[in-house]
């Protein structure tokens, strides 16, 4: 088979959609000549469009707006020879259907995809101690593609190399500003419960302790973030800088990027950290499917620490700030 365009269908999160990029390199590797449209929400396009290997992004919910024969007529319109839903959503099975896509591709282990998808792919996620990136892959094998890529290979793939200039200049304009020459360290210190948390008096702790001569340290998260984090960390030390709600995804990629260390739990900037080749240090939970097997950040240049034991309702990991702090460093 040799596909003209195929659409990759991920309607979660940023970092799901991270750990999905390296398909689209991959897919590019064997078929360099193939279109590919990235089929997300709109908060994660930001980071789809970072990927050269993506040449067209979709907007599910702009779509999913229409009536169901404009829907039908926008994927028809692709002209796409196969889609891989990669995180199956009933409403796109159903679309991609009657929009006649002639290759479709899904698992097997959710009986909605039956009768949907003609290339129906058999694996667990839930009990395979495959890395998410590389479970994604397992959806490639109905085009010829069954290679089991390493995390080492798999970071090659991720492509995550297209700036926004307008980006560029904010972000450069903000660090002009505050004259320094410490190393940048940025804290990502909550996850909108996509993952179990640090918590915030360990990060207020870590703060603390930071040497001010040898780093400058923003502390990112959403506007409606920054209100909880400001009622536990203190922004009192003239190298910590409460950047929640000021930058757009497109800025917070440039501020990841120009940065050298990434502190958080494991979401979607830990993710951006490791593609960008910055030191990420992540944050997790033994537990599976929590744990690092499954969610490490994938890059070149990544350290994980695991707690002892999952936290119990109402607690946090138990990492050692000291401990975070040698890594910060010797990096």
């Amino acid at each position: 088979m040799n596909p003209n365009t195929i659409i990759i269908s991920r309607t979660d999160s940023i970092g799901d959609v991270m750990l999905t990029l390296p398909m689209c390199g991959i897919l590019k590797k064997h078929f360099p000549n193939v279109k590919i449209v990235f089929l997300a929400k709109a908060y994660t396009q930001a980071v789809v469009e970072s990927c050269e290997h993506v040449d067209v992004f979709l907007n599910w919910e702009k779509i999913s707006e229409g009536s169901p024969g404009s829907q039908i007529e926008i994927l028809r319109k692709i002209g796409a020879d196969v889609i891989i839903h990669v995180f199956p959503r009933k409403e796109i099975l159903w679309l991609a259907k009657r929009a006649h896509i002639p290759f479709r591709v899904a698992t097997a282990g959710r009986l909605y995809t039956i009768g949907k998808c003609n290339k129906l792919v058999f694996f667990s996620r839930k009990k395979s101690s495959l890395h998410e990136s590389q479970l994604n892959l397992k959806l490639l094998k109905p085009l010829g593609i069954d290679h089991e890529y390493s995390l080492s290979e798999l970071c090659n793939f991720y492509g995550f190399s297209k700036i926004n200039e307008s980006a560029k200049i904010v972000v450069s304009d903000y660090l002009n500003s505050l004259q320094g020459e410490r190393r940048k360290v940025i804290l990502h210190p909550l996850s909108k419960g996509s993952a179990p948390e640090w918590g915030l008096k360990n990060f207020e702790a870590l703060i603390q302790i930071i040497p001010e001569q040898q780093f400058e340290v923003f502390v990112t998260g959403t506007k409606e973030e920054g209100e909880k984090i400001r009622e536990v960390i203190s922004f009192n030390k003239p190298n910590v800088h409460d950047v929640t709600g000021k930058f757009s995804l497109n800025e917070l990629i440039e501020l990841i990027r120009v940065s050298d260390l990434l502190i958080a739990a494991s979401t979607g900037p830990l993710h951006i950290a490791a593609a960008c080749g910055v030191h990420a240090i992540g944050l997790y939970s033994p537990k599976r499917p929590l744990h690092p097997g499954r969610w490490s950040p994938l890059g070149k240049h990544t350290t994980v620490f695991v707690a002892q034991k999952h936290p119990l309702k109402g607690e946090k990991l138990t990492i050692s700030p000291h401990e975070i702090l040698k890594v910060m460093q010797s990096s």
